[in-house]
């Protein structure tokens, strides 16, 4: 049986303002729905289906009406409701038109490449300290990696552990051999370009006729001073014909660190290649004072004995590994606990993340002050190094053959 629509005033409208389904009143209490209006459909309204662009279908399906009032399956559009256009068993919607640009839909659109750029940036930042070696292979050899103290060179899984700085920072730490006609000495660098040059300290290589360098890896190249600056105890050398692959340290920002950061120290104390001992940073800005005359370092070479460099230097008001001289220099020092021993000069203090703060450069014993041997020197938690911004700051002057050339 199919239903009879009526137009609009021709249904039986009730006194008093009844209801227009007088058999709904007779069940007053059978169902919560207002009475004014049919109940909902059976089931829910089919999903829409994209045949083309801009175009979209709702397809019909159930007892809606079958275009002639019927109860044809199919018509309307929704399942289980008569439609509304009695000639048709689909309505089609045009879909709207795109958001200008600029509006707040066209911009959440534009989110994607942001959205991947960050997580780009994420990888990077993860990646840490491969990144920085990444950019210097591909500046050139000469271009040394710097970073702040937040860059981590430490795998993310080993970060924070001595374990992982000693094997992030290790390969980038060489032994210094240097020979003079006063005998010879032991020192430490730290490889700072892929072309092979070496930040070391000036006492390490004073005065050398020939200089010798050992690898991490046990391999050993010969090496020539390129610049040296007695006022600030520092010096750049070169390998000679400098292999391929050199892994290259990150310097760090000194002005960062703070008391108490922990720090790894790593070196050829009494020439134990790649020694690695850590603490923290006791204090800040403490002045050295060492000597310029590279006299009183072969003189140091000569009674020392112990085969390692025992440049002498102040503190305090007292003299420490011999006589400084009267040809002396001052400079601001970080103070460190890390042990330090005859040979670690030159070597790498270093920050958690793997950054070099500080280049070692002195340390203190009870007994290595002037009335006592200097071979009997040994740590006891205090030493010190030349801050890392020191160092930067004088590279182009050292490149171009030092304050002493």
């Amino acid at each position: 049986m199919t239903e009879s629509f009526r137009r609009s005033g021709e249904y039986p409208q009730g006194d008093d303002h009844g209801s227009a389904y007088p058999q709904q009143q007779s069940h007053p209490s059978s169902s919560p729905v207002n009475p004014e209006w049919p109940p909902p459909p059976a089931y829910q309204p089919a999903p829409p289906v994209h045949v083309e662009p801009g175009t979209t279908v709702w397809p019909g399906s159930g007892h809606g009406g079958d275009g002639n009032g019927g109860d044809g399956p199919g018509a309307g559009p929704y399942a289980g409701h008569p439609g509304s256009d009695a000639t048709g068993s689909t309505a089609v919607f045009a879909a709207p038109p795109a958001p200008p640009e600029g509006t707040a839909h066209a911009k959440r659109r534009a989110k994607g490449p942001f959205a991947l750029l960050a997580a780009v940036a994420i990888v990077a930042a993860a990646i840490g300290g491969g990144t920085a070696y990444g950019i210097q292979e591909l500046t050139g050899n000469d271009t040394v990696a710097s970073s702040s103290t937040s860059t981590s060179v430490v795998p993310t899984s080993q970060k924070g552990t001595v374990s992982g700085v000693a094997k992030a920072v290790s390969p980038s730490i060489v032994e210094i051999s240097a020979t003079s006609n006063a005998g010879s000495s032991t020192g430490s660098g730290v490889i700072i370009t892929t072309g092979g040059e070496i930040i070391t300290n000036n006492h390490v290589v004073s005065g050398a006729s020939a200089i010798k360098v050992r690898l991490n890896n046990g391999k050993s190249y010969t090496a020539s001073v390129v610049g040296t600056d007695s006022k600030k105890d520092l010096a750049l050398i070169k390998l000679e014909n400098a292999p391929s692959g050199l892994r290259t340290a990150t310097l760090g920002d000194s002005a960062g660190v703070q008391v108490g950061d922990q720090v790894v120290a790593i070196g050829s104390p009494e020439g134990l290649t790649g020694t690695v001992t850590s603490g923290i940073v006791s204090a800040l800005d403490r002045d050295v004072t060492v000597s310029t005359d590279e006299s009183q370092g072969q003189q140091q070479q000569q009674g020392g004995g112990s085969g390692s460099e025992q440049w002498p230097f102040e503190f305090g008001g007292r003299q420490f590994n011999g006589d400084t001289g009267s040809s002396t220099t001052t400079y601001k020092a970080l103070q460190t606990d890390a042990s330090l021993n005859p040979g670690n000069s030159g070597g790498a203090l270093i920050d958690m993340n793997g950054n070099i703060v500080g280049i070692n450069s002195a340390m203190y014993s009870a007994a290595s002050d002037s009335s006592s041997s200097s071979s009997s020197a040994g740590s006891v938690g205090l030493g010190f190094a030349i801050p890392i911004n020191t160092v930067k700051s004088d590279l182009a002057s050292l490149r171009a053959g030092g304050s002493d050339s």
